[in-house]
């Protein structure tokens, strides 16, 4: 068959390359003149089944309120007069129950080990390299109330099948000496040792250029304005360079999926969630850690890629707008600082922000739309580089008429 994949983020070029596995004819359209340099660029680069916790939890709504008068919260709540935001907030309240926070963890933890397992297949059959670091990820706490609190609830992500093991600041810093500037700050920590990290920009440029080696046509700086419907079924994909046609479509274009397909009566509950990074020169030798984690009281990730050292923060509800000043990361650059003194040159900052495509229980759509040849893998959020390789796989199965091997709970179109 004939697909076109709409995308080409994490999202959209692993799901053509597992579409050009199965044998069907690939193209794939993108507004921009690269894959990967939006929301896939410069996240944070975990790939993280360890960290699969649902971020609409009991403690979200709490930060979201003092969000409005301080600016150190992880979760920061923008008004506007978008009654997009309003409507989607409201839906992320709903889903912060305690019930609901663990059943969509369940959900977000089996999909991750899943596509870990699937990444894992497609670096061996395609040899991409991506500054890929496997020896695991450490997250760690500053107070002993949250180190215990996250030891008794990590047995969700156990009961997953996720490898998890509760250390205390010592062994933490025997694991990873880059830590040991912040030995009086860790309390303790969990590390899952069969979390891994790299860069999602080069892996998907990297694929990219394989698709295309494996026939693969990509129509770039190309914008999709909509879909032409006939008798049931998407007849073509209209764009600023003209039209365009297919057998089948497959909708992976992040924070823009519900724009694209609102006139046809599909409503998707996804809406951009701002994340801030900083990509620094790494110190290199013990000043730099040798694994990635997360500061968990802080909610700061960081990353060791190559001679990079990248640090991630903050979600923000505050609409399309990803602009930045270097003001916006002073908090998480303070943070960072406090713990990773010598671990890079905080003189040489190179700034970025990005919109993750949320959906409120935090789980993507894969699933086929109303319209038969219209299938949709898209709203993956914070974990897109982590769910990327088997929501791809699912992606390809449903289309070739295959039950996925994995069971699609809370990933289906709800209508």
């Amino acid at each position: 068959m004939r697909i076109m994949v709409l995308g080409a983020g994490v999202i959209g070029v692993t799901t053509a390359y597992q579409l050009l596995k199965d044998g069907h004819q690939v193209s794939v359209v993108e507004r921009a003149g690269e894959a990967a340099t939006f929301t896939s660029f410069a996240n944070a680069g975990l790939v993280a089944p360890g960290h699969a916790y649902a971020w609409a939890s009991p403690r979200a709504p709490g930060m979201m309120l003092r969000s409005l008068y301080r600016d150190d919260q992880a979760i920061r709540f923008r008004p506007n007069l978008d009654p997009r935001l309003w409507r989607w907030s409201l839906s992320f309240l709903r889903e912060c129950t305690a019930a609901r926070a663990q059943w969509n963890t369940e959900n977000k933890a089996r999909l991750c080990v899943y596509s870990q397992g699937v990444l894992a297949d497609m670096v061996a059959e395609t040899g991409v390299e991506y500054d890929a670091n496997k020896g695991g990820l450490i997250y760690f706490y500053r107070s002993a109330e949250s180190f215990e609190l996250a030891a008794k609830k990590c047995e969700i992500l156990r009961r997953q099948g996720i490898e998890v093991e509760s250390l205390d600041a010592a062994a933490i810093i025997a694991r990873d000496p880059g830590l040991a500037d912040a030995r009086d700050r860790i309390a303790g920590g969990l590390i899952a040792p069969n979390d891994e990290s790299g860069d999602p920009y080069q892996f998907t440029k990297a694929l990219a250029a394989r698709c295309a080696g494996m026939g693969a046509s990509f129509e770039m700086e190309t914008t999709v304005t909509g879909l032409e419907v006939s008798g049931g079924k998407i007849a073509g994909v209209l764009t600023d360079r003209g039209r365009l046609e297919a057998d089948h479509y497959v909708l992976c274009l992040g924070v823009f999926s519900p724009d694209v397909v609102k006139r046809l009566g599909i409503k998707l509950p996804i809406y951009p969630i701002k994340g801030y990074s900083v990509t620094l020169p790494a110190a290199g030798g013990t000043a730099t850690p040798r694994l990635g984690g997360v500061d968990e009281d802080n909610l700061l990730a960081y990353c060791p890629m190559g001679d990079r050292f990248r640090l991630t923060s903050t979600a923000e509800f505050s609409g399309y707008d990803d602009s930045h000043t270097p003001a916006d990361f002073k908090v998480m650059l303070g943070k960072a600082r406090e713990i990773f003194p010598k671990a890079a040159d905080y003189s040489q900052p190179t700034y970025w922000a990005g919109l993750r495509p949320m959906t409120p229980s935090g789980m993507p759509i894969i699933d086929r739309s109303p319209y038969d040849n219209l299938w949709l893998n898209t709203g993956h959020g914070h974990m897109g580089w982590t769910m990327s390789c088997g929501s791809a796989r699912i992606a390809a199965d449903l289309i070739a008429g295959r039950e996925p091997v994995l069971e699609r709970r809370g990933m289906r179109y709800q209508g």
